[in-house]
C-alpha cells in the first residue's frame, strides 16, 4: 500500500506527464505550420513518449491497489515568436518535469517506500535524456539554425526520428 502523500503526487504526475503530451503536441503543431515538418514529427513523437510515460504512472498506482483520479488537462498557452522559442521551452519544460520526479522521489524517501523508488529510477534516468536531448537541439539550432540550408538539413534530420516505446517494465 503506498502512502497517500506518495500516492497524490504520483496521481498529479500522470497530469503532468499528459501536459506534457499536450505542450509538445502544440509544438508539433507550430512546426507544421511553418512547414518544418521534421521539427514538427520530433516533436510529435515526443508526445507520444510523454502519453506513454502518463500511462506508466497510470498503470503503477493501479498495480499498487490505487484507483488514480484524471484530472483536467490545461491547454497549453506558450507564444512562438521564431523557430528557436519552442525549442527552449521544451527545456525549460523539462527541467521543470525534472523537479517534479525529483519531488515525488523525495516523498518516496522520507515515507521508506523502496518500491516506488525502484521505479522512479527509471524516470531519473529519462528525465536526465530527456534534458540532453532538449538542451542538445537548442544548442545545435543556436549553431545551424539562423542559415537556411542548415535549418534544413536539421529539420531533415528531425523527420528521420521514429517512436520508441520507452523500456520500462512494470
Amino acid at each position: 500500500m503506498l502512502k497517500p502523500e506518495v500516492s497524490a503526487l504520483l496521481e498529479q504526475q500522470i497530469n503532468k506527464e499528459l501536459y506534457s503530451a499536450y505542450l509538445y503536441l502544440d509544438i508539433s503543431n507550430y512546426y507544421y505550420s511553418k512547414n518544418l515538418d521534421g521539427f514538427g514529427n520530433w516533436f510529435k513523437i515526443q508526445a507520444q513518449e510523454e502519453r506513454d510515460h502518463a500511462m506508466l504512472f497510470l498503470t503503477y498506482l493501479q498495480n499498487n491497489g490505487e484507483a488514480p483520479k484524471l484530472t483536467a488537462i490545461d491547454a497549453p498557452d506558450k507564444v512562438f515568436a521564431n523557430f528557436r522559442d519552442p525549442l527552449a521551452a521544451a527545456l525549460e519544460h523539462e527541467e521543470y518535469v525534472t523537479s517534479l520526479i525529483n519531488a515525488i522521489y523525495a516523498e518516496a524517501m522520507k515515507a521508506n517506500d523502496f518500491r516506488t523508488l525502484q521505479f522512479l529510477d527509471w524516470f531519473v534516468k529519462e528525465q536526465g535524456e530527456e534534458e540532453k536531448n532538449a538542451n542538445d537541439l537548442l544548442g545545435r539550432f543556436d549553431l545551424f539554425g539562423s542559415e537556411p540550408k542548415s535549418l534544413y538539413a536539421l529539420d531533415a534530420e528531425m523527420a528521420a526520428r521514429t517512436y520508441s516505446a520507452p523500456s520500462l517494465v512494470l
